[in-house]
């Protein structure tokens, strides 16, 4: 049996932008990148200051999708069992090609980092913003995205061979665009808590389930919530406010979180579930939210983010028959701008506190 690598096994396959490095070879990295490099590399720099000096654990932020950002503390060492957890669930070999398009301030771009040393992956860094691979004519391995990124690097996303789309859900939009591609593309499912992502479905077989990395275990809690208990991470249960179905032992289907729930007039309304079926019939930002109401407790919205536009979207979306009456959202409201975490998700609490009085 093959020894489990330490933090400091860096592999002797791993290059950087076309350059091998050794463990002791980092630390000039980080100091170039801190010290010459652009945003998205001194970030870089930054955290492998924090991977080489002699600690064994590492501070991560959370994304602070559904609150305030908090700080979580993992080994080092749980960070390399999740690196090959990634690299056996996908397949990936020595000397893969990969590009690196995510911010290191969050865990899946420190994780892109990790995986490359640890798998022995030559990586190619560029800034998280834009068309990633505009300008670029190389093909890649492995690469992992945001469904933004997705959407402007369409065009030349053949290029890449395995993508993970992860930080928040693609729309059906996307995901259709995505089964023509030759791209093997999957949706992952994680969070910081999870060093990234345990699960992944795949776009191209069209799975509706996500299926579970080797070593995780899942099951189902009182309220309908995944707990996961991957003992590679930790060996405490993580507890999510995720809503799901249990497929199998190593499956599940996403339904939301349950602090999005809207309770109206007495029936629980999943608004990711909404957002899913309408989809298809909205091209630009919206999300399902809800307002206080006198008689029904809650009022479901459809919150759109721009200008008014599209007033009779309501009707249309009645029209085809896709949602039953509870569903219906009961107005239809707009929002200059959404409110965002720094990595790109949608914080739908603080959007709505932007909403004014409206007798809706």
């Amino acid at each position: 049996m093959n020894q489990i690598p330490s933090y400091r096994n860096v592999h002797n396959r791993f290059k950087l932008d076309g350059n091998s490095f050794t463990f002791n070879d980092l630390f000039e990295v980080a100091y170039s990148f801190i010290k010459e490099g652009k945003l998205h590399e001194r970030i870089i720099g930054d955290f492998l200051m924090d991977w080489i000096n002699p600690n064994t654990d590492i501070v991560i932020k959370t994304s602070g999708s559904t609150g305030v950002p908090k700080f979580i503390t993992y080994s080092k060492q749980a960070m390399v069992n999740s690196a090959l957890a990634t690299g056996d669930h996908f397949g990936l070999t020595i000397g893969c090609s990969a590009l690196h398009c995510l911010s290191a301030e969050f865990i899946a771009g420190k994780m892109m980092l990790i995986r490359a040393m640890i798998l022995g992956l030559e990586l190619d860094l560029v800034p998280p913003k834009g068309n990633v691979l505009l300008g670029n004519n190389k093909e890649y391995d492995f690469v992992a995205m945001v469904p933004m990124q997705v959407n402007q690097a369409l065009n030349q996303i053949n290029q890449v061979k395995i993508l993970l789309v992860g930080g928040t859900a693609p729309s059906n939009i996307l995901i259709k665009e995505l089964e023509s591609k030759t791209t093997s593309s999957f949706v992952t499912f994680g969070m910081t808590e999870t060093l990234t992502h345990i699960a992944s479905r795949s776009i191209n077989l069209k799975e509706e389930a996500y299926r579970v990395l080797p070593g995780v275990d899942i099951s189902i809690d009182d309220r309908g919530c995944l707990n996961i208990k991957a003992s590679y991470i930790t060996e405490e249960l993580i507890v999510t406010n995720d809503l799901i179905t249990l497929e199998t032992d190593t499956s599940f289907k996403l339904l939301g979180r349950v602090d999005n729930v809207i309770n109206s007039g007495g029936v629980k309304l999943i608004p990711e579930e909404i957002e899913q079926k309408i989809s298809t019939f909205i091209s630009f930002p919206f999300f399902i939210g809800s307002i206080p109401d006198e008689k029904l407790g809650e009022k479901a919205l459809l919150i759109l983010e721009g200008k008014k536009h599209s007033s009779d979207l309501l009707s249309k979306i009645e029209a085809e028959n896709i949602l039953n009456a509870f569903q219906m959202p009961k107005a239809l409201v707009f929002v200059a701008s959404f409110e965002y975490t720094d990595n790109g998700k949608l914080k739908r609490k603080a959007t709505i506190s932007k909403l004014e009085e409206h007798p809706y």
